[in-house]
């Protein structure tokens, strides 16, 4: 598991809740004016994740107003970018003499350098969303760029951003499966994706590194490859074709991932049909459904692949994962 840390007000009795949610943000952001009409007995949830030099953070919480002043920018500042993300609810944005409202799935960026005025709130109901803390000095983009986005909105329902908002997803709803040195990988991960959405907004590409390029297109193949996994059809050189690439410089890229192309499509089909094949609601449905489901239709080829990856042909498998293993005598 990754390094993590978890924060809760329940757990803390209700008159200093509100208080200790205030220095707990002041720690992982920056320090913070903290406001809300539900501070009596205040309601908020936050996990931490530890990716190297820079902090994940999926929160839910009351209603809650933020500001980031002058004075408390001089007093400290963390020389670092946070990345807002709401997931339900809005944040009703303040700055200079600008102001905004973003809804869920659109991608906000503060400085911890400059005043910014945030109400965070989701009506009678708890706002969620996740932030994530990254110091300037990680992006590869200069400074004078990155101000032109300053507290503007992009979306996180396609294209890049959606990308990095379904990587932050997965990641903090089941980080069980990592390591804590897993931590700087996904790091990476996330500082490769932030960078190239902030230059594709920008249109300043060619100032990405080459590995983080080369990095970030991975990414976009693998998620193309996973919304596709029914088709049939789906093959190195169409995959290459929708990507503006080389079927040979598709090749190139996974061979840097330890894995063919073709070697990743067969994996994440099997794992889809396992899980189908273990799933109750998917009882009814034939062997040979769930296989052409996910792109094998030849039921010798899935039979055949799928022993070699499990051990057991799909039938069995599926006995066992419904029915539970045999007794033994």
């Amino acid at each position: 598991m990754l390094i993590e840390n978890e924060f809760r007000t329940d757990r803390l009795p209700p008159e200093i809740r509100f208080d200790s949610w205030c220095e707990r943000v002041g720690r992982t952001h920056a320090p913070l004016d903290l406001h809300s009409e539900d501070a009596a007995d205040y309601q908020a949830y936050q996990r931490v994740l530890e990716l190297g030099a820079l902090h994940v953070w999926p929160t839910t919480h009351q209603s809650l107003r933020f500001r980031r002043t002058p004075k408390l920018i001089r007093r400290s500042d963390p020389e670092q970018y946070h990345i807002g993300i709401p997931l339900s609810g809005t944040n009703r944005v303040s700055w200079s003499d600008q102001k905004a409202v973003y809804g869920a799935y659109e991608i906000q960026i503060f400085d911890s350098s400059r005043a910014v005025e945030v109400f965070s709130a989701n009506g009678p109901d708890l706002f969620s969303g996740i932030g994530i803390e990254i110091p300037k000095s990680l992006l590869h983009l200069p400074q004078d760029k990155m101000d032109r986005l300053f507290a503007r909105g992009l979306s996180g329902r396609e294209g890049l951003g959606a990308l990095l908002v379904q990587f932050l997803t997965q990641l903090t709803t089941d980080s069980s499966p990592y390591r804590p040195s897993d931590g700087p990988r996904l790091g990476t991960v996330v500082i490769d994706l932030l960078s190239a959405l902030f230059a594709h907004v920008l249109d300043a590409d060619r100032s990405l590194p080459p590995e983080t390029r080369s990095r970030t297109l991975v990414l976009r193949i693998r998620s193309h490859i996973q919304r596709n996994l029914h088709d049939p059809r789906l093959t190195p050189g169409g995959i290459a074709a929708v990507h503006n690439i080389s079927t040979s410089y598709l090749h190139r890229l996974f061979q840097a991932e330890h894995e063919t192309v073709a070697a990743f499509i067969r994996h994440q089909r099997l794992e889809r049909a396992c899980r189908d094949l273990a799933d109750p609601a998917m009882s009814s449905a034939t062997i040979h459904a769930i296989a052409a489901r996910w792109g094998f239709t030849r039921a010798g080829d899935f039979t055949r692949a799928f022993r070699t990856a499990y051990g057991m042909p799909p039938r069995d498998y599926r006995l066992q994962a419904l029915c539970g293993p045999e007794p033994t005598v």
